[in-house]
This record gives structure tokens, C-alpha cells and sequence, in this order.
């Protein structure tokens, strides 16, 4: 079972991933300004939008049109990808 609680309390983020999101999502964002971002759109997915995935979460949010993927071990964000329509 997903705990998104857990998820929120122990989310983390790496050097590269700030680079990897600011890329994908094509916006230019300061480190607090992402990790907002990621929080928000968290708290506002609805659980069931969230799945497991081998050894990672994804989240998906249509609001904001992405997609986010954390490791399950470490709470570490891997990514955000837009979702193509």
C-alpha cells in the first residue's frame, strides 16, 4: 500500500534532479521554487493517482499535466515528465 504521508514527509531531492526538471519541464525554477512545486502538487494528487511501480512511485497529476517518479527506498524524486496527450 502507498502511504502518500510518508511520501510527503520523506520526500528528497538530488543535485542533477533540479537540472533534470527545470529541462523536462521547460521552466526556470529555483531549487525552493521546484521543491514547492513538487510539494504542492503532491498534497493535491488524490492517492489514487499514485501507483508503485517496481522500485519506484509514480504520480500522477492531470492538473498540472505530469508526471512525477520517486524512488520507494529512498524518497528520492528521480523526475517530472509532462504527459503528451
Amino acid at each position: 500500500m502507498i502511504n502518500k504521508a510518508e511520501i510527503l514527509k520523506s520526500i528528497c531531492y538530488t543535485d542533477l534532479v533540479y537540472g533534470r526538471i527545470t529541462k523536462k519541464l521547460n521552466v526556470k525554477l529555483s531549487r525552493a521554487q521546484i521543491e514547492e512545486f513538487i510539494s504542492k502538487t503532491l498534497k493535491e494528487t488524490d492517492e489514487k493517482y499514485f501507483s508503485k511501480i517496481g522500485k519506484n512511485f509514480y504520480i500522477v497529476s492531470t492538473k498540472n499535466n505530469i508526471k512525477i517518479t520517486v524512488n520507494s527506498n529512498t524518497f528520492r524524486v528521480i523526475t517530472v515528465d509532462k504527459i503528451v496527450q
